[in-house]
């Protein structure tokens, strides 16, 4: 019994893995959309380590199958016929991240980038992997089952296209490159209208979206890019992630780096990751979620500064932000950026160090707390 699941097993990989050389033709007759939820499924059900053991095996087979077809077509052909060899290359072409693009592989990224600082689980449901030198070259990456990329974003100089859109390029010249940004995505039978919002122009094209923020201060030039694949897009069937532990961490961790990155950008210095005043932090947005408000004065009638005192923070000098509703860590970080008293924080060279802490309420919507202080 155990021998027919294996291979019941070992087909489904294979045709999973197989999948890039039979969904274009298939999808010129049929609409495939109905695999989406089975893509999902498969990703969440299958342990990644034995997939990715099967799928070298798998591989093999799979190339010796599509070169003997190969051979045997081409046997048939006359000499003129036979056409050469294409080869693989990623999704995305126009635009990269420090030389990284969508569905480029890990082997790849590890030449390029070398090894994560960390690892945060991320609204998509994978991982953002963030690669930095002491904040500089700031990347956070993702990757599919098969080990591509499927996502990527930074807030640094990192941006290089073909076709102008680089860090600094003003939103107009954006817009005349590329075109008017989209109002919706469709996801299914679903239609997920877009805000028209100044601080962030979202594109579609080649299988990629592209999220192009803007600095609001500097001129509306664009200050951070994000890449992602269409399926990692489909995926995500809801405005937010489901609530759980891991991604409260992910989003207070991506938070602190995203922070810390902004600030070098500016020439300040970096924040340290302060425990107590995450706390605090945390234990306001666990209030204003449960209780429904959006305020630095709790139901008590308590500042963020009672707040700290009362848990033992100790500062000379201190600050509070506060976001709501933003489905990531980094829409809600470039939101505080372009708002000018919570950018002025993020942005004050005297201060030392940071906690945040998130939450979420019943409807899955995230509330945001940081505490900056000095000492």
């Amino acid at each position: 019994m155990f021998k027919r699941l294996f291979q019941l097993l070992f087909l489904i990989v294979i045709l999973y893995a197989a999948k890039p050389l039979w969904e274009g033709p298939v999808s010129k007759y049929a609409d495939l959309s109905f695999l989406d939820p089975l893509d999902a499924r498969v990703e969440s059900v299958l342990d990644e380590e034995m997939v990715e053991s099967v799928l070298d095996y798998t591989k093999q087979t799979i190339t010796t199958i599509v070169a003997f077809v190969s051979n045997k077509t081409a046997e048939s052909r006359a000499p003129e016929e036979v056409a050469q060899p294409a080869l693989a290359t990623p999704a995305q072409g126009a635009l990269s991240i420090h030389n990284i693009q969508i569905g480029m592989t890990e082997a790849d990224v590890k030449a390029e980038l070398g090894e994560p600082a960390r690892k945060s689980v991320n609204e998509y449901g994978t991982e953002w992997l963030t690669f930095h030198e002491n904040y500089q070259n700031f990347v956070m990456l993702s990757y599919d089952i098969q080990r591509r990329v499927n996502a990527i974003y930074t807030n640094d100089r990192l941006i290089s296209s073909s076709i102008g859109i680089e860090y600094g390029v003003p939103k107009a010249e954006v817009r005349e490159i590329a075109g008017e940004p989209i109002t919706e995505i469709r996801k299914g039978t679903n239609i997920y209208k877009l805000q028209d919002d100044e601080g962030m122009d979202i594109f579609h094209s080649d299988g990629v979206y592209t999220y192009v923020f803007y600095d609001l201060h500097q001129d509306q030039t664009v200050t951070a890019v994000q890449l992602i694949s269409d399926k990692l897009e489909q995926k995500k069937t809801a405005l937010y992630a489901p609530q759980n532990d891991a991604m409260r961490k992910g989003f207070e961790i991506q938070l602190f780096d995203l922070t810390n990155a902004a600030r070098v950008r500016h020439g300040r210095s970096i924040l340290t990751y302060d425990e107590l005043a995450s706390a605090t932090a945390r234990k306001h947005s666990v209030d204003m979620a449960a209780h429904d408000y959006f305020s630095h004065e709790n139901l008590q009638g308590e500042s963020p500064f009672d707040r700290m005192k009362k848990d033992g923070v100790k500062f000379v000098s201190a600050g509070e932000n506060l976001a709501y509703g933003q489905s990531s860590s980094i829409f809600a970080h470039e939101g505080l950026m372009n708002s000018k008293g919570h950018r002025e924080n993020i942005l004050i060279r005297d201060y030392q160090f940071l906690g945040i802490g998130v939450d979420f309420n019943d409807k899955e919507q995230p509330f945001y707390t940081e505490n900056f202080f000095s000492k």
